[in-house]
């Protein structure tokens, strides 16, 4: 398995979709509102791959996990990690997660920031594994409760 960064040339937008929808498929009865990557369509993730930094997770041609990272002032978010489900616990996710790290310091931001919805609790116990802390409780427009926790790493 190899980690890369996308390049422009990158043609396989409609595989990089179905890659991400399989890897969030586990949310949808659990979180509310749904998750954005249903309303991801080819051109629209493709517009979004070309105005972010994205690494790939490829083995022998096969993508098996992406993450999307945005630049922000002092610190790097970190959107869309996802991993096929059957190579989830491969150490994919750190892989990319590592990779982001690397880009972060290489554009001298302090830290990296991600949200996981409050319901994915074994997700907010990866990411704390990984070095994250809880900074902050989010709600989408129109809830009157927390529908997401913010976490961010110092690097």
């Amino acid at each position: 398995m190899q980690v890369r960064r996308l390049e422009p040339s990158f043609g396989r937008y409609d595989e990089l979709l179905a890659m991400i929808r399989a890897a969030f498929a586990y949310m949808d009865a659990r979180i509310d509102p749904p998750s954005s990557a249903q309303r991801l369509t080819p051109a629209t993730l493709k517009e979004k791959a070309l105005s972010e930094i994205v690494f790939l997770a490829v083995d022998d041609q096969r993508l098996v996990g992406c993450i999307f990272c945005r630049p922000e002032p002092q610190r790097l978010y970190i959107g869309k990690l996802a991993v096929v489900p059957d190579r989830q616990g491969d150490g994919i996710g750190r892989a990319l997660l590592m990779a982001a790290e690397a880009e972060a310091r290489r554009l001298s931001l302090p830290a990296m920031r991600l949200e996981t919805r409050i319901e994915l609790t074994e997700n907010h116990a990866r990411f704390h594994a990984m070095g994250f802390e809880k900074t902050a409780e989010n709600r989408h427009l129109g809830f009157d409760r927390t529908t997401s926790i913010e976490m961010t790493k110092h690097l």
